[in-house]
């Protein structure tokens, strides 16, 4: 069983800054493609960041230059560092890892498509 919990959200307001973050839970020993996804009000779930195992990154348009990914293997976390908030920013931001093995005595199992259950970011003075 695996589990991702996130943390860090809140109000902020336009051009402030907040850092979210996600904590895998479980017997984990690896985790691959680990990302922060995000869904408005009324919009459909957009991806904002992935982060490989070996560190290389990838954003969406709408956040380069403002959002930093980063991730540390050895606690099985992940965050999203936001600066220069816009109120388009505001949505559930949601982690999420593409693979997860655990290992316990029952054995080696793997998770494809683990998703956090989402905390509230809103920007808004």
């Amino acid at each position: 069983q695996v589990q991702l919990v996130e943390s860090g959200g809140g109000l902020v307001q336009p051009g402030g800054s907040l850092r979210v973050s996600c904590e895998a839970s479980g017997s984990i020993f690896s985790i691959n493609g680990m990302g922060w996804s995000r869904q408005a009000p009324g919009q459909e779930r957009e991806l904002v960041a992935v982060i490989t195992r070996g560190g290389t990154t990838e954003y969406a348009d709408s956040v380069k230059g403002r959002f930093t990914i980063a991730r540390d293997n050895a606690k099985n976390t992940w965050s999203l560092q936001m600066n220069s908030l816009k109120p388009e920013d505001t949505a559930v931001y949601y982690c999420h890892a593409q693979e997860m093995y655990t290992e316990d005595d029952s054995g080696i199992k793997k998770y494809f498509g683990v998703w956090g259950q989402g905390t509230l970011v809103t920007v808004s003075s």
